[in-house]
């Protein structure tokens, strides 16, 4: 038996060697050492009310040495309660002696009642989802951002400042999420990247006297959800099929229209501090501004060095979150026609103005569709069209559900469609 070795557990703590009288092993035995718990800090753990004899019961019962002090119980753990070496783990023996159920019940301050999404709203995840299909990657940033972008990208003059910034360059909050997407930006074109789309969703934080304090809000402080868009360099990756043309404004408005979708967006000439002056519009649903899209300003753009304009948007969440519920619609049995017009407009007229002046016409509900397929500007002076003037080509799709149109029906819609024109646009038609 002498010859056979024993087994030695190692454990945690100081030790001292002891030698095998049997085989003449080096054992090595921990020292005991003593745990002290304090009776206030137990009760703060724990979260209710005890007394100090009341955990000296609770240690005493499960056979540990225990000696009292002012306020304090010290443990020595015997050998085999390796478990025992710091004070919550005695404040847990005193809690579990003690019985769990004899634990206050707290309730929540929020409400734990499940928020039911509503048909007509979408998650943010299908948002993600969305701008991914597109073509874009989605980043996450700090909402510290540095004080020079709120005075040069959101033109805030008033910064929500931080009373312990963790950098230097992170002592504000930010306002806008166009900052964090140009930082993205330029550490991108650092490493080479020849082409870089990313977005965010994320929070903003504005000053706001009517907010109150609630479960979800801070008192003088509006916090947003915003998503923000960038897009940099070619539209489309290098490809064979595929021209190499560098993204536009147009690019980045045919994304907003697609996210917001089937809700038809409005945009109108605009100005901000962070974009092009006159490559800039508003984005609205419904009469309501919900955001803007456009060029980053030449000024900006020679200020961090870059090689072209990105071209960026920035819209309220909670606007691209809602959607139609879909209706059912019976299909037409019977066919549409097209007709295509050509009218020539002042410079001034836009799209949205010419798209409102169609679709307002008088064409007893025939009128089903209109597309802007063609706009020509002459270089010089001629009989037909003056310098200052443009001609636009709209195709219009007509179409009845009970009935098959005829001629007369067809030339009466396009009539009331070119005298809708006339009366708002100032409209003729192109000879």
């Amino acid at each position: 038996m002498g010859g056979i070795p024993r087994p030695v557990i190692a454990m945690g703590g100081p030790s001292e060697t002891v030698w095998g009288p049997m085989d003449d092993q080096q054992v090595n035995v921990p020292q005991a050492t003593s745990v002290s718990v304090r009776v206030a800090r137990a009760i703060k753990v724990i979260g209710m009310p005890l007394t100090q004899a009341q955990c000296l019961d609770a240690l005493s019962r499960l056979g540990l040495p225990v000696t009292q002090g002012e306020g304090v119980l010290t443990v020595t753990p015997p050998s085999y309660r390796f478990d025992l070496q710091i004070e919550e783990d005695l404040i847990e023996e005193v809690v579990r002696m003690v019985g769990y159920k004899h634990l206050p019940d707290t309730p929540p301050l929020a409400p734990i009642t499940a928020k039911l999404r509503l048909e007509n709203e979408r998650s943010p995840f299908a948002v993600r989802r969305a701008l991914a299909g597109l073509g874009y990657q989605e980043t996450i940033n700090f909402s510290f951002v540095e004080e020079r972008w709120e005075h040069e990208l959101s033109g805030n003059s008033n910064p929500i400042k931080l009373l312990n910034p963790i950098a230097s360059q992170m002592s504000v909050m930010r306002s806008s999420l166009i900052g964090s997407l140009l930082q993205v930006l330029k550490f991108n074109l650092d490493r080479k990247a020849p082409r870089v789309n990313v977005f965010e969703l994320g929070r903003v934080f504005l000053r706001d006297a009517q907010s109150q304090n609630t479960d979800t809000t801070v008192a003088g402080f509006d916090q947003p959800m915003r998503v923000a868009g960038l897009a940099y360099g070619p539209r489309a990756a290098l490809h064979w099929g595929q021209s190499d043309k560098t993204v536009d404004f147009f690019d980045i408005k045919g994304d907003v229209e697609a996210l917001l979708a089937p809700l038809q967006a409005v945009f109108a000439p605009a100005s901000h501090p962070a974009m092009h002056p006159g490559r800039c519009a508003s984005v609205s649903v419904a009469g309501r501004p919900i955001g803007v899209v456009g060029e980053l300003h030449p000024q900006w753009r020679q200020g961090y060095d870059l090689a072209q304009a990105p071209v960026l948007f920035e819209l309220a969440l909670d606007a691209v979150l809602q959607r139609e519920v879909p209706v059912f619609k019976t299909v037409s049995k019977l066919q549409p026609v097209e007709r295509d017009i050509a009218v020539i407009v002042p410079e001034s007229v836009t799209h949205a103005m010419l798209m409102k002046a169609i679709h307002g016409a008088d064409t007893p509900g025939l009128l089903k569709g209109a597309t802007l397929f063609d706009v020509y500007r002459p270089q010089v002076g001629n009989v037909h069209m003056q310098l200052g003037e443009k001609s636009l080509a709209v195709r219009l799709v007509l179409a009845s559900e009970s009935i098959t149109l005829t001629e007369e029906a067809i030339e009466a819609a396009v009539q009331g469609v070119l005298g809708s024109l006339h009366d708002q646009l100032h409209a003729r038609l192109r000879g």
